[in-house]
């Protein structure tokens, strides 16, 4: 963060300083939410949890060496004591991102927002200093502490904005007012929260509509190839950008293909060039990350030469999303459990698919949350899809989710041992360890709380001691 003293911040935030001998002190490392994250000169957020009260680590983050906490309450050391820490902290990320110098990008969608950002943040590094969001905190806590670690020679600041309901990125969007925001896509994740593609949409676009006008700078990098994205091009002032493989797209793709490892290609055109690409992600669905995250960089400044060559370098920085790992015994392992949608597990399918050509595959996979009454068909058409892509074996792990995927497979023609339904993810480890063959490649995808990385991990220590990750 830049620094701030004690008194600043009181100020800025609203609160009372208790136990603090001099308040000109300064908070010049880094602000945090978690102990064991302290460094000297930070700041310590005490949240209260269900299960753990951050003021209970007062004593030991201030001999840590944090300068101070932001709390509800005194803590008999340094604090600054405000009522409501949650409000207190977007206060503070809002002052700061005003004081910097950054352009800030913004970004939000139902699928591929992390591994976007991550595209973002390797490209844009190659021009200038970017701090962005770690992993998938993206959230009214993730958001301004990602915001309160740029420093004063950060240039560029890439948010990734999550909502589970109206007015979620609005709120988001006043404490870390963008100049670019992009929106990705329309899908089905949560719509069992929302209550439907329309009013996802709604929320989705709250990012737009919270963009400076064309005059002030503003842009908007809309998806092209999506329609319910496209439409929101009328509901912001800035300037629109579409990316996508449509014709009309400023930034597209031509071209696109896959390797014969399964990692897409293309011809990269934009408005000031052209240039080709190939990526080392798994999976075509990295092409439309790739082009959003092109219409970014392109806008600021970037050749087509310069982006083409960050992309075909870029890994993946986030965990559990196709993070692929070779056994020494010819065994690919594809860690893609962090989350899942529909959109993301029909295009996990696909990357397996092309992955396993020639190879016997298998899709490991457990059920997506949070899809309401469109839950049944969604799993159903899941295991259909399995089925039509050749997917060798398919492993459905849990309860009657699961059980709707192997139905699903099961209707669509899998029979005999083509698709199996297994109680938890135990069971699945004890199955694939006995059935697996030198060659063979493993999916594994579930929404987070199935906790399918497990199943992974196990397969990967299974492996012998050359196991390789390929990120």
């Amino acid at each position: 963060m830049i620094a701030l003293s004690l008194a600043e911040i009181a100020a800025v935030v609203g609160g009372q300083t208790h136990d603090i001998p001099d308040p000109s002190v300064q908070v010049t490392g880094p602000v945090v939410r978690d102990s064991r994250e302290v460094e000297p000169g930070s700041l310590f957020v005490a949240f209260v949890g269900e299960h753990v009260d951050g003021h209970d680590f007062a004593d030991a983050v201030v001999e840590a060496g944090a300068v101070a906490l932001l709390a509800s309450r005194p803590v008999g050391v340094p604090a600054i004591v405000v009522d409501d820490v949650q409000s207190a902290l977007g206060a503070l990320a809002r002052h700061v991102v005003r004081r910097l110098g950054a352009t800030l990008v913004a970004l939000t969608g139902s699928a591929g927002k992390t591994s976007t950002k991550d595209l973002i943040a390797q490209v844009l590094a190659r021009k200038a200093p970017t701090v962005f969001t770690p992993g998938s905190l993206n959230n009214e806590i993730g958001l301004p502490l990602t915001a309160l670690s740029a420093t004063a020679e950060t240039r560029f600041l890439v948010l990734e904005m999550g909502a589970r309901g109206i007015g979620h990125i609005r709120y988001l969007t006043d404490l870390t007012p963008p100049q670019i925001g992009l929106v990705l896509n329309v899908g089905t994740a949560h719509i069992g929260e929302f209550g439907g593609r329309e009013q996802i949409a709604q929320a989705k676009g709250e990012l737009v509509e919270a963009l400076p006008s064309v005059e002030e700078g503003g842009v908007a990098v809309l998806n092209a190839d999506d329609p319910l994205v496209r439409a929101m091009a009328s509901r912001t002032k800035a300037k629109v950008i579409l990316f996508g493989e449509s014709g009309e797209a400023d930034v597209r793709a031509e071209n696109v293909r896959l390797t014969d490892s399964g990692q897409p290609a293309f011809s990269l055109h934009t408005p000031s060039g052209c240039s080709e690409v190939t990526m080392r992600l798994y999976g075509e669905h990295h092409v439309s990350n790739a082009l959003a995250a092109a219409a970014v960089a392109h806008e600021l400044g970037m050749s087509a030469d310069e982006i083409a060559t960050a992309l075909s370098e870029a890994g993946s920085l986030s965990r559990w999303r196709m993070e692929v790992t070779e056994r020494s015994d010819g065994v690919t392992i594809v860690n893609d459990a962090y989350n899942a949608n529909p959109e993301s597990m029909r295009a996990a399918l696909r990357a397996l698919a092309a992955m396993g050509r020639g190879r016997r595959t298998w899709a490991v996979l457990g059920k997506m949350a949070e899809l309401g009454d469109e839950a049944l068909a969604e799993h159903d058409a899941v295991g259909r899809l399995a089925v039509r892509l050749n997917v060798g074996k398919l492993v459905a792990v849990g309860g009657r989710e699961a059980s709707w995927l192997q139905l699903g497979a099961y209707n669509e023609g899998s029979w005999g041992e083509e698709s199996v339904h297994v109680s938890d993810a135990q069971a699945a480890v004890d199955l694939l360890r006995s059935e697996l063959r030198p060659g063979d490649v493993v999916l594994v995808k579930a929404s987070r709380s199935v906790g399918l990385e497990s199943v992974a991990q196990a397969l990967v220590e299974a492996g012998t001691e050359g196991g390789v990750a390929v990120r």
